[in-house]
């Protein structure tokens, strides 16, 4: 790092956790971002902001008006633009340093292994499950972790999947492909402007330290916000043994289905 760089990225480097190495190691990462909406913007600005070297936007959408009550991103100027362009322009301004590159196209399963192949780190930031369920097995096919997030009227949820330990579940273990779940989004259900900032800002923390190697992320548990109570509650979600994607009898796991509230409290479920 150049003087200019170490003096921006100081309130980083001045913490042992993460100091000069970690700094480099965010340089030379590559992030993968699906959705630059309510919870692809934060996701976004957060990671230009801290340095991670190159970022690609995947969005196919234009910007709305009933975006901006919440994707902080963009502004009434940018209403019809791509939203990865109008992101970009932004994030530019952000932070020069940061290589950034954009997919304005609905992708299919090839090209969204390439993307996924690329990538050290992807963070899910869409809204709808075809398309969390085909990043999930891009992932899991390449081996690359995984940060998950949602968020509906009040609610938010945010997970890891890290597909390089064989421990770790996947997506599908969660949420099995066409299982019967309904499926609502913020187009008909609404959903609370901030919710979105603290969901993706949370993505954007786990993200930043799967590629510093840092602290304990949150694979392996499902971590739910309530924002109308703020309260956050945690659950233990096991490996499926038997789940398609990413099943092998022959590792030890617990039994699926036993989504378990963290420190030893009863079971739950969502």
């Amino acid at each position: 790092m150049d003087d200019a760089q170490l003096l921006r990225y100081s309130r980083h480097v001045l913490l042992d956790e993460l100091g000069p190495d970690a700094q480099e190691k965010f340089a030379n990462a590559h992030a993968l971002v699906i959705g630059v909406g309510g919870l692809g913007a934060p996701v976004a600005q957060f990671l230009t902001a801290a340095g991670v070297g190159t970022i690609t936007l995947c969005d196919a959408d234009r910007v709305d008006l009933t975006n901006l009550q919440r994707q902080i991103l963009y502004a009434t100027a940018d209403i019809g633009a791509p939203k990865v362009e109008a992101a970009i322009a932004r994030l530019r301004a952000i932070n020069p340093d940061v290589t950034l590159q954009s997919v304005a196209t609905r992708v299919g399963p090839d090209e969204l292994a390439t993307l996924v192949a690329t990538a050290d780190v992807v963070v899910d930031c869409c809204d709808n499950f075809d398309t969390r369920h085909a990043v999930n097995r891009a992932c899991v096919n390449a081996r690359k972790p995984l940060v998950s997030g949602a968020a509906l009227r009040f609610d938010g949820q945010i997970a890891v999947f890290d597909a390089r330990d064989d421990a770790s579940p996947c997506y599908h273990c969660l949420f099995g492909e066409g299982e019967e779940i309904e499926e609502t989004r913020c187009a008909t259900m609404g959903v609370f402007a901030p919710l979105v900032g603290i969901v993706g800002s949370t993505q954007a923390a786990e993200a930043l330290k799967l590629v510093a190697g840092i602290g304990e992320s949150l694979a392996g548990r499902l971590l739910l916000v309530d924002t109308l109570a703020m309260q956050w509650r945690e659950l233990r979600v096991p490996r499926d043994p038997a789940c398609a994607v990413c099943g092998n009898e022959g590792r030890s796991c617990m039994p699926p289905g036993t989504w378990t509230e963290a420190k030893g409290a009863p079971e739950s479920s969502v």
